[in-house]
């Protein structure tokens, strides 16, 4: 039987996926679970296995082209088999006829300025945000495939609506500026994104300093050994995730996700944590942290780290995460405060430790310090709640050891 290829959903809201490259030539045999192929989202360049054993047939789509998530890109056959006629198109995980050939339904109708807007071609997200933004539909020329209009170009158009509407604000010139549009996938999601969490996410922070003394002798008394006995250095950070996880774990409130409607309350402690990559930020998933040992944190940690480097996180690096890590004391931050991902309900923004000069019994003292900001989302947990597992974080940072047993 033959088998489709598809462009894969990698992850939530995504509509259309860059195809990279083939890594299998048309007419070659394949197996599946083998890689087949590249595809770019707005998070990373991941690779996508076979579906099935066969020969690699009836390719449809290019190195470079944008399809939209659930549509065929090949088939796989059997020796003797041909690939089947077109069929109607997947999307987003909904069936939907070609507009060519059948008209929108009417529950679909938006009212955008442009009698003939369920005539166009466009994404039902890209129709949502035309409806909001009020563009017209009938003036936006679609990048995506076949002429169809994305969310992109809806967001576009609106930018450009509201330039136009104010011929006061002078022209930029970028090459003088230095400022370059936010033009790549991860930096385009990244502008998307926290826009939408910022403007939907009631935010509210708690903060401290916390004595590192004991953190920094913690790390410095493991290190050797995560070394040795998983040949992998280890960091502030992976000490850091081992930490707050299981702190988390005593914390369910704060290890939760918002729906919707209603509050989730994970089973398990998943940390993301905030990479920098070229082009923007990304946010791998150390798996388990709250049950996995420090050298296994490590470990996680570097093979993610390289991988994201590369541009070669897989779907299931990026999937699951809880809660998000976003440490910048490498880059002499002192302290920051962090906007969280949805549906996590925290994100834990940490600073570096420097030397300070801090009150010790009575008298002035210096001792390595470092800031914590918590981001919570109100909807999921109040401010004692909060304060509560920030608390426990400062104490478990002043007593690894406890904590790591």
């Amino acid at each position: 039987m033959a088998i489709s290829v598809v462009m894969p959903a990698l992850e939530m809201a995504q509509e259309t996926g860059k195809l990279i490259s083939w890594l299998k030539k048309e007419g070659e045999t394949v197996a599946k679970g083998e890689p087949l192929l590249e595809v770019e989202t707005d998070k990373a360049v991941m690779e996508i296995e076979s579906p099935g054993d066969g020969i690699l047939s009836a390719i449809k789509a290019q190195p470079g082209t944008d399809v939209i998530v659930g549509r065929t890109i090949a088939w796989i056959l059997r020796p003797g088999e041909s690939a089947p006629a077109d069929e109607v198109h997947i999307e987003s995980g909904r069936k939907t006829t070609n507009v060519a050939t059948a008209a929108a339904p009417a529950a679909a109708k938006t009212a955008t300025s442009s009698p003939d807007a369920d005539a166009i071609k466009i994404s039902p997200k890209a129709r949502r945000l035309a409806a909001e933004k009020g563009v017209d539909l009938a003036r936006v020329r679609g990048s995506g495939p076949g002429g169809e209009i994305l969310a992109a170009d809806i967001l576009a158009a609106a930018e450009s609506n509201t330039s136009a509407a104010s011929p006061s604000v002078p022209s930029t010139n970028t090459a003088a500026t230095g400022v370059t549009p936010a033009s790549s996938p991860v930096a385009r999601l990244m502008a998307e994104r926290t826009t939408q969490s910022w403007t939907t996410v009631p935010h509210f922070f708690v903060s401290r300093e916390v004595v590192a003394t004991a953190f920094g002798e913690a790390r410095a008394k493991l290190a050797p050994i995560v070394q040795q006995s998983h040949g992998v250095k280890l960091t502030y950070s992976d000490l850091l995730v081992a930490l707050v996880a299981r702190v988390l774990a005593k914390h369910p409130q704060i290890n939760a996700s918002w729906t919707g409607q209603t509050v989730r309350l994970n089973a398990e402690v998943n940390i993301s944590l905030a990479m920098a990559v070229e082009g923007g930020v990304v946010a791998p998933v150390i798996q388990h942290a709250h049950i996995a040992k420090v050298g296994e944190i490590a470990v996680q940690r570097r093979d993610l780290a390289e991988r994201a480097r590369a541009g070669k996180l897989r779907p299931a690096d990026i999937a699951g995460g809880t809660f998000t890590i976003s440490n910048l004391g490498m880059f002499g931050v002192d302290s920051f405060t962090a906007i969280i991902t949805p549906p996590q309900a925290a994100i834990l923004a940490v600073g570096r430790i420097a030397d300070r000069v801090v009150p010790v019994d009575g008298q002035p003292g210096v001792r390595p310090m470092m800031s914590l900001t918590l981001s919570t989302d109100h909807r999921v947990a109040d401010g004692a709640k909060a304060a509560e597992f920030l608390q426990d974080v400062a104490e478990a940072l002043g007593n690894p050891q406890k904590w790591l047993e």
